[in-house]
C-alpha cells in the first residue's frame, strides 16, 4: 500500500519536473505572450495590447532594423521594455531628439543595438541610456493578439526617417 502511494507520488513528481522543463524551454527558446504597457510605442502598440514574442531570432542573431523587441531594461533589470531597433552594430544613428535644432549622430558599437520608441516625444530609450547590449534582448514581437480588431502583424515604423543609410 505504502509502496504504491510512494510510487504514484514519485511518478507524479517526475512528470511535473519533465513538463516544467518542457514549458521552460518553450518559453525561453520559442516565445510567449506579452502584455505591453506604457505610451512609448504608440501608435503601433497601445497600452495594454497583447502581443506574441518569439525568442529564436535573438539566439540566431536575426534581429534586423525595424524589428520591435522585448529587452531587459538597462535602467531596471527587473523589468522589460518594448522598443523598435533603429540601428545595429556599426550603423550611424541620430542621437538627438526630433525637436533639437542641431542633430547629432553616433555609431552603434559592436555587440549593441540602438532602440527607440515609436512615440519619440514620450519614450525613454537609447537617446537617454545609450546603445543597449545585444544580450539584453529577450525576444522579437511578431504580431498583435489583442485587441482582436487589430490582430495581425505589426505595421511599419511611423519614424522611418530615423533609419539612416550611410
Amino acid at each position: 500500500m505504502l509502496r504504491s502511494v510512494l510510487g504514484k507520488t514519485f511518478r507524479f513528481l517526475g512528470y511535473t519536473v519533465q513538463y516544467g522543463c518542457m514549458a521552460h524551454c518553450a518559453f525561453e527558446y520559442l516565445g510567449g505572450i506579452v502584455v505591453c504597457s506604457g505610451p512609448s510605442m504608440e501608435p503601433t502598440i497601445q497600452n495594454s495590447d497583447i502581443v506574441f514574442s518569439e525568442n529564436l531570432s535573438r539566439h540566431f542573431y536575426c534581429i534586423r532594423k525595424g524589428d520591435i523587441v522585448i529587452v531587459k531594461s538597462p535602467n531596471d533589470p527587473k523589468s522589460n521594455i518594448c522598443k523598435r531597433v533603429i540601428g545595429l552594430e556599426g550603423d550611424k544613428v541620430c542621437t538627438s531628439n526630433p525637436s533639437d535644432f542641431l542633430k547629432s549622430h553616433s555609431y552603434v558599437p559592436k555587440g549593441h543595438v540602438w532602440l527607440e520608441g515609436d512615440n519619440l516625444r514620450n519614450s525613454t530609450d537609447s537617446r537617454c541610456y545609450g546603445p543597449v547590449p545585444y544580450g539584453l534582448i529577450r525576444g522579437r514581437i511578431c504580431f498583435k493578439i489583442w485587441p482582436l480588431n487589430d490582430f495581425g502583424f505589426l505595421r511599419a515604423s511611423p519614424n522611418g526617417h530615423r533609419f539612416l543609410d550611410d
